[in-house]
């Protein structure tokens, strides 16, 4: 083993990262992650509802709004197991008018839009796949399992990238972002929800209140798991605030970054460009 690759070994060993309110060993994060979303994903998507009063529906329908998809749009939705955003994105690109291309006299022809589904966690991508069959989407939609940090697609390779509630469960973010841009063709777009750090004094004492007390006990009833819903509250609280999440936007390359605050900050979308 060479020099440097000792070095980054023994690095990999002794560096530290928050899994919620815990310190522990980076290298064991993402595992500790897989097993909260193995543990949730039959029960993800009904404890969206409960945990966010079915504002979540809204949050990623304004996501698909502001990212204004297009026919032959091809869009990367990382973290997206359940298939949310996929479902949505298609359904958008559906309700357009066809955009056709015309060579001389021949035929037209329709490039169709397509999304591609990255996911760490195999349980997530299975219950996104069983849903795409009932919803009928058979071919627009490819799941695949890879890591945000290292993503398993070329340079250059989709119009758009999304990650929703999923970029803080990401040991490293400098990295994820770095590979969302990495696969940006130039002129795509990032958008990233995720929840964020409530700006109005009264709500956020309100939220304190319902995110510690009554969260992990609508996991424990709902799901009969309080630990993994424990964790993502803690999780929240320790994302970068919107300022923050913004310069390391901006530090991964992407331009004309900025955020909008939902429901009093209690959620951010932060967009950027690739130029």
């Amino acid at each position: 083993m060479s020099h440097e690759n000792t070095k980054a070994a023994e690095k990999s060993q002794t560096e530290t990262t928050h899994f919620g309110f815990r310190t522990v060993n980076a290298a064991a994060k993402q595992g500790l992650v897989r097993n909260v979303f193995d543990t949730v994903a039959r029960k993800y998507d009904l404890m969206n509802d409960v945990m966010s009063g079915g504002l979540h529906r809204l949050w990623k329908d304004e996501m698909i709004r502001v990212l204004r998809p297009q026919p032959g749009m091809k869009l990367l939705d990382v973290a997206g197991g359940t298939g949310d955003i996929a479902f949505r994105f298609l359904n958008a690109t559906d309700r357009l008018p066809v955009q056709k291309k015309v060579a001389e006299e021949t035929e037209a022809t329709i490039r169709s839009s397509s999304v591609i589904v990255c996911d760490i966690n195999e349980n997530m991508l299975s219950v996104g796949r069983d849903r795409g069959l009932d919803r009928g989407f058979m071919d627009n939609i490819h799941w695949v399992c890879g890591d945000a940090e290292a993503l398993p697609l070329p340079d250059n390779t989709v119009d758009a990238y999304t990650i929703a509630f999923g970029i803080r469960n990401v040991t490293h973010i400098d990295k994820a972002l770095r590979e969302a841009r990495r696969v940006l063709r130039p002129g795509g777009r990032f958008l990233c929800l995720e929840f964020s750090h409530v700006d109005l004094p009264l709500l956020e004492k309100i939220y304190d209140f319902y995110s510690f007390q009554m969260i992990p006990r609508f996991g424990q009833w709902v799901a009969g798991d309080r630990d993994s819903y424990q964790y993502l509250v803690e999780s929240i609280r320790r994302f970068p605030s919107q300022e923050r999440f913004r310069d390391m936007i901006e530090d991964a390359g992407f331009h004309r970054v900025s955020y909008r605050n939902m429901t009093g900050g209690v959620v951010a979308l932060h967009s950027g460009w690739r130029l």
